[in-house]
């Protein structure tokens, strides 16, 4: 049965196979942590690649699914009581997938709330701020120039956050402990883009957070991760 085909989304990217998990997105920080998820899961899933360039974003057909014109989207054919479901919002997809098959958060209601809480850091506080230190230090320079202020004031805001999880991981291998969740998946792609991405490693002088770089290091060596960090592939 065709559960996709009533999301008007789909008559912009059609499912070749509706039957699975349709994700919309780019391969950008916040997208990459839904296919990396679904890569860590194991789930069949159909990416489409939303592009920017072209505003498709802010299409009608992608507003009907996410009315914030943001990536990524989704949506899951099979999903509560087999109804099909259309999700917007990174944080809320990822505490869908790791409900829907009882993995990558603990099932202990203690433990499953640290991990939201955490995932809930990455999204009020490393996303937002790391953003806009990467926007005005890679992307607006030429705007600012003679004005340190910006640059200076999320600079200084991005290496407390670094702080953060830098105490956060000390004996742990996770921001969990020793077990891989969705806080870990929310939360690398967005530290790792600030020298892959921002190329911004020496004026937030990244090494010093040895804990912070060596937890990136086992996040992005992750077959998933490998996988999961090139979808979409870019047009």
């Amino acid at each position: 049965m065709d559960r996709v085909s009533p999301f008007p989304i789909s008559t912009r990217w059609p499912a070749q196979n509706p039957r699975i998990i349709q994700l919309y997105s780019v391969p950008t920080p916040n997208g990459v942590k839904v296919s990396i998820a679904l890569e860590e899961l194991g789930l069949p899933y159909e990416p489409h690649f939303v592009s920017f360039s072209e505003n498709e974003q802010k299409s009608a057909e992608f507003l009907s699914l996410n009315p914030n014109g943001k990536i990524p989207a989704m949506i899951d054919p099979d999903g509560p009581d087999g109804d099909p479901v259309g999700l917007f919002e990174s944080g809320a997809i990822l505490i869908y997938l790791a409900e829907k098959t009882g993995r990558l958060m603990p099932n202990e209601p203690i433990g499953r709330y640290e991990t939201i809480q955490w995932v809930f850091f990455q999204v009020g506080g490393v996303g937002p701020m790391f953003g806009q230190f990467g926007h005005f230090f890679k992307f607006a320079a030429d705007k600012i120039a003679g004005n340190p202020y910006p640059v200076e004031r999320y600079r200084d805001e991005t290496r407390r956050l670094l702080g953060v999880l830098e105490e956060r991981l000390q004996g742990r291998s996770w921001l969990m402990g020793d077990e891989y969740t969705i806080a870990d998946i929310a939360t690398f792609p967005w530290v790792r883009g600030l020298d892959v991405f921002y190329k911004a490693g020496d004026i937030l002088g990244l090494e010093e957070f040895t804990a912070v770089r060596d937890w990136v290091a086992r996040a992005s060596s992750r077959p998933a991760s490998i996988a999961g960090l090139d979808v979409p592939k870019r047009k």
